[in-house]
């Protein structure tokens, strides 16, 4: 049988094995062999595997093919096996005899290369009857090697579909199952054999509003593949259960007569993305005790704390929040669950629409029917959470309208937490949620309670701190002059101003002292410290320098008693500046005790700083005091103050001790509207500390 020469011509080089498979990058030589074991059929795979041209093969023995038989045809031959029995039939022979004996066989033997080399290699090789009657064995070989590659990657497939713990699955161009294996339809808990056929939407139930379809359509048209993509569904076979997988989908190509379509590969991360989503939420919640801790509690204000906690919680956490007082009628009160809780709302806040703004910030005076869920939180000094309802409505809201707000507001759900700080009810805090978030779960219960608990700390230090102060306050005030007279020859404007919310009371003081023949003495002083121990320390050292005043004439000698005073009463560190004037002769005398200076507005608009005389404060003790002497003009003016009103965070105390003397060298017409003026331009609104400003302007006795 001569070969093909238009084949030969057009070097269609060897021939492969069926496009599309595992076998398509197999070499497939093709050969004949005649009656006479010669070879009558040489193909262009044959020439490829075996290295002999058409020509030079052609009706020659077979046998060339082969090295010398070995024992057992069946074995490949090492090409150092002994030459055979003289006599014996030739592998060629034995090959054809097969053939024609069976039918059809397959062998693995040696074969020869042109060059010598001897190659394991796969034979398959059958009877075919000529137009003659002749028969010639037709034989198809490929290396070995590259067949063994195929069935390893064919018994791999097989054992993947069998034991892959992965959904496989092939779906044609419509995404209908084609094939797939067990561990998908245990994952759809739908029988394998029932899938086949059905649409991938009909088991895969999605509500992306279509978007799976049309990323697996793209992927059957050809388009790339998808990796690793997370799809939320629900299955016929498992109905209650929302089920996240992780899937990837790659074309399939249809090479030759295989079918097109979308193979994948489906992984259940439903555990997964479940702790992942609880291990994120952990970590949320408690990012966001960390950014609250750091948030409430800056002050020691109870509604800076209140409305601190507020926009802790928003939005993060909810999208309305309260924080409201408890009005116990006596303290410590008995909560009684039978009687109506009356409660003062001090802060809130929503991101919700108008009907929220006004259910949470329209009121602040709030009385909750006994048997409210805030009564059983109270109670039980839990958190609870409810569901905003008719019924929740009816049993906490007393007003209709307020009842109406509650149900338009859009919040669902509200979680009721206690602020309870040294055994005490402080009051309630409240949080709630719309119907676009999550409801609260039990672990959002904790966090509530948390910053309620960190909250109410706050809240009760706030609450301490601010009667402590109302005290400080009372003391400070029952202890300065309420309107200092000065006599016909002194005309006096005071002002004192406590420091921020946040800081404690001062110990700043200041008098003016009436004198026998017409003198008057301006005291003006500062205690170190803050708080109650502050002001009565100052309360004790003006009572003191008030009645010295009245007994001791020289300045220097007054403040040697009083510097003997704050020894005794244990004052560690005060300044005061005392300042004698006689309207008869003009003359004023100071003494200092470590105090800012004096300042003197001549009626030419000058300023002079009186500096001549400072000392070390009271309370050091162990230095004389000295005084000095200085003329006051005709409508002179003397300013005396406290280091609040030059001193600034941040600033020079020069700078302050500049702006003031440039506020002094203004207009100077009414002593009271000049005070208002340099208070205004030299004290920030963040000041921290008690100030204290006297302006005296004097006139000489007679008018001289």
């Amino acid at each position: 049988m001569a070969p093909d020469p238009p084949a030969v011509e057009r070097d269609l080089g060897p021939i492969r094995s069926e496009p599309g498979s595992l076998l398509e990058h197999v070499a497939v030589a093709v050969f004949g062999i005649d009656d006479e074991d010669r070879v009558c059929y040489w193909g262009p795979g044959a020439q490829s595997l075996f290295g002999h041209e058409a020509r030079a093969v052609l009706s020659r023995p077979a046998a060339v093919l082969f090295p010398a038989r070995p024992e057992h045809p069946e074995r490949p031959q090492h090409p150092e096996h002994p030459e055979p029995a003289p006599g014996a039939p030739t592998t060629a022979e034995h090959l054809t005899e097969r053939a024609r004996t069976l039918g059809y066989w397959r062998v693995r033997l040696p074969a020869l290369h042109r060059d010598g080399t001897v190659f394991d290699c796969g034979f398959r090789v059958f009877p075919v009857t000529g137009a003659a009657g002749g028969t010639v064995v037709m034989g198809l070989a490929s290396r070995g090697d590259e067949l063994d590659r195929v069935k390893t990657n064919l018994s791999f497939l097989d054992a993947l579909f069998e034991t892959c713990p992965i959904g496989l699955v092939m779906l044609d161009e419509e995404l209908r199952y084609v094939h797939l294996n067990q561990a998908l339809a245990d994952m759809d808990g739908i029988p394998l054999a029932e899938h086949l056929g059905r649409r991938m939407q009909d088991i895969m139930i999605t509500s992306d509003g279509g978007e799976y379809q049309r990323m697996l359509r793209a992927v059957a048209r050809g388009g790339g593949p998808v990796v690793s993509t997370l799809v939320g569904l629900r299955t016929p076979g498992h109905p209650d259960r929302d089920q996240v997988r992780s899937v990837s989908f790659f074309p399939l190509s249809g090479a030759g007569d295989t079918r097109r379509g979308v193979g994948g590969l489906l992984v259940d991360v439903t555990d997964r993305e479940r702790a992942i989503l609880e291990a994120t939420a952990a970590r949320q919640r408690l990012a966001l005790l960390d950014r609250a801790s750091a948030r409430i509690g800056t002050t020691l204000d109870v509604r800076v704390t209140a409305r601190e906690l507020v926009e802790a919680a928003m939005p993060d956490f909810c999208d309305g929040a309260v924080v409201e007082l408890v009005e116990w009628m006596a303290e410590p009160e008995v909560f009684d669950p039978e009687l109506p809780l009356v409660t003062r709302r001090i802060a809130s806040g929503t991101t919700l629409g108008p009907a929220a703004v006004e259910l949470v910030s329209g009121l602040e005076r709030v009385t909750y029917p006994p048997g409210s869920s805030l009564h059983e939180t109270l109670r039980t000094g839990r958190p609870l959470c409810v569901p905003v309802n008719e019924e929740f409505v009816t049993r906490t809201v007393v007003h209709e309208e307020r009842a109406r707000l509650l149900l338009d507001s859009g919040l669902t759900s509200i979680v009721i937490a206690p602020l309870v700080a040294r055994g005490t009810v402080q009051g309630i805090a409240m949080f709630g949620r719309s119907a676009a978030r999550p409801a609260f779960a039990e672990e959002d219960l904790s966090l509530a309670g948390e910053l309620a608990s960190r909250a109410a700390l706050c809240l009760d230090n706030a609450r301490l701190y601010s009667r402590v102060q109302d005290i400080a306050l009372t003391l400070q005030r029952a202890l300065l002059p309420s309107a200092p007279a000065a006599g016909p020859h002194v005309d006096i404007a005071h002002r004192y101003l406590p420091g921020s919310h946040v800081t404690e009371v001062g110990g700043d003081w200041y008098d003016v002292i009436s004198l026998p023949g017409d003198r008057v003495a301006l005291v003006v002083g500062d205690v170190m410290g803050h708080g109650v121990p502050a002001a009565a320390a100052m309360g004790r050292l003006r009572i003191t320098a008030k009645t010295l005043a009245r007994h001791t004439p020289e300045p220097e000698a007054l403040l040697a008693e009083l510097d003997a005073c704050a020894q005794e009463a244990g004052i560690e560190w005060a300044t005061c500046l005392y300042i004698l004037y006689d309207p008869h002769t003009g003359r004023a005398r100071i003494a200092n005790a470590g105090h800012p200076p004096p300042l003197v507005r001549h009626a030419d608009g000058t300023v002079e700083t009186i500096g001549d005389v400072l000392g070390v404060p009271l309370g050091v003790g162990g230095v004389a005091f000295r005084s000095t002497e200085i003329d006051l003009p005709e409508g002179a003016t003397v300013a005396l103050y406290t280091d609040g009103l030059i001193e600034a965070r941040g600033q020079d105390i020069d700078a302050g001790m500049e702006a003031l003397r440039g506020q002094l060298r203004g207009d100077v017409g009414s002593l009271e509207e000049a005070a208002d003026r340099i208070l205004a331009h030299l004290l920030p609104d963040t000041a921290t500390d008690d100030t204290v400003l006297v302006l005296a302007r004097v006139r000489r006795a007679g008018g001289r």
